[in-house]
């Protein structure tokens, strides 16, 4: 389903961010990037949503490859994606209703189609008397709800969730987890960064570790696999 392929992405002024990373997500896998800040693990994230592209090597997501993908392609495939960041990005101006309604907006979904996706969304994670609250009327765990409710509402086969739980107390976070589980048994695929590693060694599921750019280790190989390298 992704693909990394001997991918290293070199930036002008600041150097290496990912350094001759292969790996291969399966459909449907949960998969923790973990590692100090300034390993790769965001611009890891951005390359499987083509906001940037190798220097070198390949990526290909869903058949998507970074060498040939366009604009009109690019935009295709994120429709396909669910996106979910530390800071939550909601539109404070709207309810959590408008936010996640605004998802389906902007891909030309049937305007009496949204409503119904919109409450049904809301609900899975946990917000059905929410709807009508604004963001600064919801904790932060509400409102990385609502950001992972609007990244879920067009219905992606892959969740990114670049450290979603960052700017959350243990509690939420706790919270928040569970509900990335329950999406993940429903059959879509999960990549998420994290630094929380209390909250990867509880867990059963693949983790990659990386380091200056590198990965030095994956669970899917195991520690003498070919991914593991000394740091």
């Amino acid at each position: 389903m992704i693909r990394f392929s001997h991918v290293t992405k070199t930036y002008p002024r600041t150097g290496t961010a990912v350094d001759d990373v292969s790996l291969h997500v399966a459909r449907g896998e949960f998969v923790f990037f973990t590692g100090p800040s300034g390993a790769g693990k965001t611009t890891l994230l951005k390359m499987v949503y083509l906001d940037e592209r190798p220097t070198t090597g390949e990526v290909r997501v869903s058949g998507t490859s970074s060498r040939i993908a366009r604009g009109r392609d690019v935009a295709t495939l994120r429709r396909k994606l669910g996106i979910v960041f530390q800071d939550f990005r909601l539109l404070e101006n709207r309810t959590a209703e408008q936010n996640v309604a605004f998802a389906l907006e902007v891909t030309g979904a049937s305007p009496s189609a949204i409503p119904s996706k919109v409450a049904r969304v809301l609900a899975e994670v946990g917000l059905a008397g929410k709807g009508t609250a604004y963001p600064p009327e919801l904790s932060g765990g509400e409102q990385q709800r609502v950001a992972i409710a609007r990244a879920l509402v067009n219905d992606p086969f892959v969740l990114i969730a670049d450290e979603p739980t960052g700017n959350l107390d243990e509690r939420a976070t706790r919270g928040i987890f569970q509900l990335l589980r329950e999406i993940n048994a429903g059959g879509t695929a999960v990549l998420m960064a994290t630094h929380n590693l209390e909250l990867i060694r509880r867990q059963e599921f693949r983790t990659v570790e990386m380091d200056r750019g590198a990965v030095v280790f994956d669970s899917a190989e195991g520690s003498n696999g070919p991914a593991a390298k000394a740091p």
